[in-house]
């Protein structure tokens, strides 16, 4: 199977889901998107409870990550699992939370544009749900820090996950970097996208990850049978390589 085999998948079949800030499902640019789950989190005491997201975005963000999705994987399911608030800080509890609760509901990809300090004591946290993933057969794909590809951030520095960093390569789907814990480039700078109601221009390893989600929900509505190294090992062979 080749690229050129890939360009005509629409994504059909696969399940993806954004943790992020939510998605703005009133937006013009995701018109006819209906949401297969909608969630926030509220802490009850000591515990999280699920609410409704509402169709809402607390910025922006997630909006633009469900939109470059939508845009390279057209029928593929897309959730809404609302971690980040409006300054884009998300609490360890919450995304390990969101996380286990996306695969539950059985979706086939995370897409994680965030990353948390690379710090011993979150070490564990992202472990456990990220090591389920991979036991599950649930791919996950993360964003490195926009400050420097090689300053360690979870979840993108375990080597169960793959790791995008931004590049100015609109016309290229991915490329690799081998021998880097954050593997993969794609286009991730000056993208226009829909933020709050308008649209806005960003640059960031945020909008480089859900390319690659795009492709890969693209390759799984292909190959599902494809495990999570399977599938890095397939993008690895079929990209350009970048160093």
């Amino acid at each position: 199977m080749t690229l050129q085999d890939l360009q005509t998948s629409t994504g059909r079949g696969v399940r993806i889901a954004i943790l992020d800030s939510g998605v703005e499902t009133s937006h013009p640019a995701l018109a006819g998107l209906e949401l297969s789950d909608d969630v926030a989190f509220e802490r009850d005491g000591s515990f999280l409870k699920t609410v409704p997201g509402g169709g809402g975005d607390v910025m922006g963000h997630g909006t633009a990550i469900a939109w470059i999705i939508r845009s390279l994987a057209p029928e593929a399911e897309i959730g809404s699992f609302r971690v980040l608030d409006g300054d884009l800080r998300g609490r360890t509890t919450v995304i390990w939370e969101a996380a286990r609760l996306a695969m539950q509901r059985g979706y086939h990809i995370l897409n994680c544009s965030f990353g948390s300090p690379g710090e011993a004591r979150f070490v564990m946290p992202y472990k456990e749900w990220t090591d389920e993933a991979y036991l599950r057969r649930t791919h996950i794909v993360a964003a490195c820090s926009n400050e420097d590809a090689n300053l360690r951030e979870w979840p993108g520095w375990f080597p169960t996950v793959l790791t995008v960093n931004l590049a100015d390569m609109p016309d290229q789907p991915w490329a690799h970097r081998p021998g880097s814990m954050v593997e993969f480039l794609a286009h991730g700078y000056q993208v226009r996208v829909p933020w709050q109601g308008g649209w806005k221009v960003v640059t960031g390893s945020s909008f480089a990850a859900p390319r690659v989600t795009g492709w890969l929900a693209k390759l799984l509505s292909v190959r599902p049978d494809l495990s999570v190294e399977g599938a890095k090992e397939w993008m690895r062979g079929m990209t350009s390589r970048s160093r």
